[in-house]
């Protein structure tokens, strides 16, 4: 079986579409639209590093969300490891969301 190496940028795009797969289970919009994710990044070897919020510090989805982002990075061929880093600094507002998300939710 021939395995084929995806680029950076090819990885980068599974990996967010791996990240959409994940929902906040009060709003029906995926983590990445709503703005949660800060920061994605890949370093050599495919280890990927993400950091992270929530839509507030008592979100009760707290305990699962990051897990369930991580989990679902490591679902994707080719990344080698995860490291995510909650922050909650610059704290979570709804001008983080992409236009497609502040349009689902009525923001516009």
């Amino acid at each position: 079986m021939e395995t084929t190496t995806l680029t950076e940028a090819e990885l980068k795009e599974e990996i967010v579409k791996a990240i959409k797969r994940v929902y906040d289970p009060e709003i029906p919009v995926d983590v990445y639209e709503l703005g949660l994710i800060y920061d994605l990044k890949i370093f050599p070897v495919n280890n990927v590093y993400v950091s992270m919020t929530l839509t507030s510090p008592s979100c009760p989805s707290a305990g699962t969300l990051p897990g369930e982002v991580e989990q679902r990075i490591r679902e994707v061929e080719g990344v080698n490891d995860v490291s995510l880093e909650l922050t909650f600094d610059p704290p979570y507002t709804t001008e983080m969301m992409s236009e497609e998300a502040r349009l689902e939710l009525g923001f516009m």
